[in-house]
């Protein structure tokens, strides 16, 4: 069993009727193992609500697309409760949607069209990886360079673009590089929302040292169920303002395959680098 499925572990609620009307509950508890700073990191808590809309509709398991919004930072090392709503279900795809709670109040919304990635058929146009060095010749993530505590590290395996490794480095906003669970599981879709939100944010490599970088609403469209082994992301921003960013970004697997495409807007703490007056 891998940290990732003890970490996303959730239990069913007692049946109250709601179940014939589509709704469910769940139960769990936020690790603080992969925390951003002190606050859990936003994908984690995404997976963990994936793994209840994968639980509500297991006749379409892959969350095709998949929207989240960002009430509140989780609290790490609490419990949770997650309450999950089929919409419509159909044939092909069901639309539902998550709520994950705790002390009560709601932590993040997500909304979701979960269907079935089958073997796929060949691409008419698919986004081509870009050209980086393998994982071996790239460079770990770094707690210091990016000026925030990283927990999430013990749980992931990053290796940034040499190029881009150093805080503001890249000269541009910019990132990529090769992500996998630490301890070897192979990928899955349930994983993959995980992995967009996980590496440095692409302003890291224009401004720097930005610490946490919070997400206000993130997207995830999944293309395919990866392959196993190390995935690659690219990410970059084009559209940065009073403190507000908008990322895109792209997950490929070992076999070169588009995964996943993803945007989020997010929030850049800018530091003040202005020197007072005496």
């Amino acid at each position: 069993m891998s940290h990732f499925d003890d970490d996303t572990r959730l239990q069913d609620l007692a049946d109250d009727g709601g179940a014939a009307a589509g709704r469910r509950a769940f139960a769990g508890v936020v690790s603080p193992a992969w925390n951003i700073g002190t606050n859990p990191n936003g994908g984690y808590l995404l997976a963990l609500a994936t793994a209840a809309l994968r639980r509500s509709v297991p006749q379409h398991p892959d969350p095709l697309s998949i929207t989240v919004h960002y009430l509140r930072p989780g609290l790490p090392g609490q419990p949770l409760r997650i309450d999950t709503q089929v919409l419509r279900s159909g044939r092909t795809l069901s639309t539902v949607r998550a709520t994950l709670q705790q002390e009560g109040g709601a932590r993040l919304e997500v909304l979701a069209a979960m269907g079935h990635l089958g073997e796929p058929a060949a691409p008419v146009l698919a986004l081509e990886p870009p050209a980086i060095p393998p994982p071996h010749a790239c460079t770990a993530r770094s707690a210091d360079e990016q000026g925030v505590a990283l927990p999430i590290l013990d749980r992931l395996d990053i290796r940034l673009h040499p190029q881009q490794a150093r805080a503001g480095s890249a000269g541009e906003a910019r990132i990529s590089g090769w992500i996998r669970l630490a301890d070897g599981r192979a990928p899955d879709t349930g994983v993959c929302p995980l992995f967009i939100d996980a590496f440095p944010p692409a302003v890291f490599g224009l401004l720097g040292m930005v610490g946490w970088v919070p997400t206000v609403e993130l997207t995830v469209h999944l293309r395919r169920r990866p392959a196993p082994g190390w995935m690659l992301g690219a990410f970059h921003t084009q559209d940065l303002s009073d403190g507000r960013v908008i990322e895109d970004g792209a997950l490929w697997d070992a076999e070169g395959h588009l995964v996943a495409q993803a945007r989020q807007l997010a929030l850049v703490r800018m530091r003040d680098t202005t020197t007072p007056t005496p």
